[in-house]
């Protein structure tokens, strides 16, 4: 009894004489200093007693301090270390109070100091699948292009200039978190002007919530670039040289200086680029205007000289510790001279003639592409924020062109045929402006601990005066048909508002429900009768997400989402531009949105994630179909609506880590996909089985190397009633970190082993128009020639520690989301 009750007693006093220390660090500026080390040293030996960081606030407190003689220990990166006099808390309830401390800068440190963090390749969320391509070896000196055709379930069209993400070719672009409202062939042109040196990371949201636009029934990807955020000055630089055709470069330098308060940050890159690419093509088909039958054999080479520079300058202002408000330009524009040879041989069956045609065209492509953004950020209290963006985007290219062509009779005699679509010159214009500007608003509250509501208003107005033409030389005068103008003015308001409701339900299962109302009213031509355009439309988009957690590292999701897919302007005006002596290009009028529901259900464990995807689409649009004109006198080349397209797709992501300096990552996408054809003589459906495998693995090797292997896969798939075979690439990279923190240097290679060609098929399922048959073969450059790069980058300036500002609160506007990890 006696010695518990000296037990007792002792740890009475020893409790009773705990004390606490605590205090403040601020910078020289009077900013604080968040998230420094603060260490309780025993000042006998300097023994860890404690250790803790301080707060956003650079505040500090160790408490259950027990009786003794100690001193303080400070450190931060960037800053000069500092060390207190000795001090002692003996009685009861002891505080040590230090006055707000002011840390001095090192500027040896400053002089150059490197925070790096990996991140894994792929991270799967609820909504999205996000590929941190930051850190891969293979991202430097590529396009936005490039890399986006390596990311899983995308499939880039390089021929038909067109982006389809897990079999569907209605997918939208956003470009931080900013829907890039362009037609597809321009998207794809803007993203191959693109340096990817800047690009942080890539989103695929296959299921967006109801807070994103419900345009695009393929879902969205979301390029994220660069942004630093970090205290103090920081930036980095790169320079890209490199072989494959011809010669390929690349430079790009990042800048930012954030006293957090104020963050002004900037970037430029360079892009140039010369590659050749083509393809070739057999086919037979019937055309009554053209004799009958026929036998085609034709080849096009493009060389092109593409030169792009992309800038960003941005300012982000943190007025209060509730509001925030900035603005940010980005400036694009790049020119392409482009020499293509088209070649081709049409021999009519019925007579044995032969008509040798010789086409050589010659281009000069202009565009340039502004975004300019301002935003405000208010939080009235933890838990409630009120968001207002405004933005503008204006798109302009040119696309002037000079053809020269050349017709031959078997003996090699000239032989144009009779009307002016053969004429031996031809010249086209075009000029398409677009104007693009948006306004929103987004609200969120936290109405208790497990109840959040976030809700919103979004205008968009884009407006498209396009004017393009195809002139004819005629008795050395350039003479112009109606049938080949077009000219048109097209405006198009949306207005939408969104609603929807987090709600915790347990400690393990959360359910957010919400929907978007979406009205658009489209018209073109108002005071012409030719190509005119007036639709309206109003629908409802809900999507319901539920999560459950299984445990610490387990977690299985569930989800609903409907979207739309509206044809642009592009798809439905009936121009008409000539393609050869037998097709034009041209627009349908009678095109109609496509409607999506989509079914998923996913579960993620220690970072594999899995899930399974059944999605329905009502009038999906598939591009370049072949169709007959009314007078069946040419092959109209033109966007059509299937009937349906249903979707099972299952995606699976495993990261594997062999050892410490072996990790793999592997992504599969696929599934049976089922569509029925409307626009085709039989109305056909089709059922199918269509995958896409992505690979990568990394090696850390001695003496700060690391290489990076990575490869994809594409099974044989369709595109209305277009058969693709399966096609890949292997690619390489090598890193070298240098001493004494001078950068590295990266060498890589693209398509190992020449396979970037791509088979496809007309008349494999069904009868097509005229009943043509065609096999052809695109070939990338790299399937000729392999794509050598060598990049040196470097990172450099004051490095401290991330700023915290209403951004990163409880706010989850678009600017969150893209920053989200």
């Amino acid at each position: 009894m006696k010695t518990a009750f000296l037990f007792f007693a002792f740890a009475f006093v020893a409790l009773s004489t705990f004390g606490q220390v605590s205090g403040k660090l601020t910078t020289a500026n009077g900013e604080p200093l968040p998230f420094v080390n603060v260490l309780l040293l025993n000042a006998a030996d300097s023994a860890l007693v404690k250790g803790i960081m301080s707060t956003a606030l650079g505040e500090y407190r160790i408490e259950n301090v027990p009786g003794g003689t100690y001193m303080l220990r400070i450190t931060a990166i960037g800053y000069k270390s500092y060390h207190s006099p000795s001090f002692s808390l003996t009685t009861p309830n002891a505080t040590k109070v230090f006055e707000t401390l002011v840390l001095e800068e090192d500027a040896q440190q400053l002089a150059e100091i490197v925070v790096q963090g990996e991140k894994p390749l792929y991270q799967q969320e609820i909504d999205r699948t996000v590929i941190n391509v930051e850190n891969s070896v293979l991202t430097k000196g590529s396009s936005a292009l490039q890399v986006l055709e390596r990311s899983p379930g995308v499939f880039v069209d390089m021929r038909n200039n067109s982006i389809a993400l897990n079999g569907k070719s209605s997918v939208m672009i956003m470009l931080n978190g900013k829907l890039v409202r362009l037609p597809a062939a321009q998207v794809v042109a803007m993203l191959n002007g693109m340096s990817a040196n800047n690009i942080e990371k890539i989103e695929l949201l296959t299921t967006p919530t109801s807070k994103y636009d419900a345009d695009g029934s393929a879902g969205m990807i979301n390029i994220v670039l660069k942004k630093r955020e970090e205290i103090g000055t920081t930036g980095s630089f790169s320079a890209t040289t490199g072989y494959g055709w011809k010669e390929k470069g690349a430079a790009s330098v990042n800048l930012s200086h954030n006293t957090g308060k104020v963050n002004l940050y900037g970037s430029y890159a360079f892009l140039h680029n010369r590659q050749r690419d083509g393809w070739v093509a057999q086919s037979t088909q019937n055309m009554p205007a053209f004799g009958g039958e026929l036998s085609v054999d034709v080849s096009s080479m493009q060389n092109q000289n593409a030169n792009s520079h992309n800038a960003t300058l941005g300012l982000d202002v943190n007025a209060t510790s509730n509001t925030t408000f900035g603005g940010s330009v980005t400036y694009n524009s790049s020119r392409i001279a482009r020499e293509v040879f088209n070649r081709g041989n049409y021999t009519i069956v019925a007579s044995d003639s032969l008509l040798v045609m010789r086409a050589d065209i010659a281009g000069n492509s202009r565009w340039r592409n502004t975004i300019a953004s301002v935003f405000l950020e208010h939080r009235w209290r933890e838990g409630e924020s009120l968001n207002i963006d405004v933005d503008y985007l204006g798109y302009d290219i040119e696309n002037p062109t000079d053809v020269n062509t050349v017709f031959f009779d078997r003996e090699g005699n000239e032989a144009t045929p009779s009307g002016s679509i053969f004429s031996n010159r031809q010249r086209g214009v075009s000029s398409s402006p677009i104007h693009v500007g948006v306004a929103k608003v987004d609200y969120a509250k936290q109405f208790s601990k497990g109840v959040r509501f976030e809700g919103g208003l979004k205008g968009t107005f884009t407006r498209s005066t396009s004017t393009s033409s195809i002139e004819t030389l005629e008795n050395n005068e350039w003479v112009s048909s109606p049938r080949y103008l077009n000219d048109t003015d097209m405006r198009e308001w949306i207005a939408a508002g969104y609603a929807s409701m987090n709600v915790q339900l347990n400690a393990s299962t959360s359910l957010m429900a919400g929907a978007r109302y979406e009205y658009s009213h489209t018209f073109a031509n108002a005071d012409k009768d030719e190509n005119k355009i007036d639709r309206r439309l109003g629908k409802l988009f809900p999507s319901v997400f539920l999560s459950k957690k299984l445990g610490e590292q387990s977690e299985l999701q569930f989800s609903y989402t409907k979207r739309i897919s509206r044809p642009s302007f592009n798809d439905l005006a009936s121009f008409l531009f000539y393609t050869d002596p037998m097709s034009v290009a041209t627009g349908n009028p009678a095109l109609q949105p496509t409607v999506t529901n989509n079914f998923k259900i996913g579960y993620n464990h220690h970072g594999y994630s899995f899930s399974l995807t059944a999605s329905r689409d009502d009038h999906p649009i598939v591009l370049y179909q072949e169709k007959e004109s009314p007078a069946r006198d040419l092959m109209y080349n033109r966007p059509e609506n299937m009937a349906y397209q249903n979707n099972l797709t299952f995606q699976a992501t495993l990261p594997f880590t062999v050892a410490k300096w072996w990790t793999m990552t592997y992504s599969y996408v696929g599934g049976l996909r089922q569509f029925k054809l409307d626009h085709t003589q039989e109305k056909l459906v089709k059922t199918y089985f269509a995958y896409s495998f992505n690979g990568s693995q990394t090696f850390s090797l001695p003496k700060n190397f690391s290489l990076e292997l990575s490869g994809w896969y594409n099974s044989t798939q369709y595109d209305g009633s277009k058969k693709l075979d399966g096609f890949g690439m292997l690619n390489a990279g090598i890193k070298k970190d240098l001493n004494k923190n001078w950068g590295s240097l990266q060498l890589s290679v693209t398509d190992i082993f020449k396979s970037m060609r791509v088979s496809g098929y007309f008349g494999t399922i069904t009868e097509e128009a005229f009943s043509l048959k065609a096999h052809f073969v695109y070939g990338a450059e790299s399937a000729n020639n392999r794509i050598v790069r060598l990049t040196y980058s470097k990172s450099f300036g004051n490095v401290k520690v991330k700023s915290k500002s209403s951004r990163d609160g409880t706010s989850k506007d678009e600017r969150d989301r893209i920053r989200r990890n």
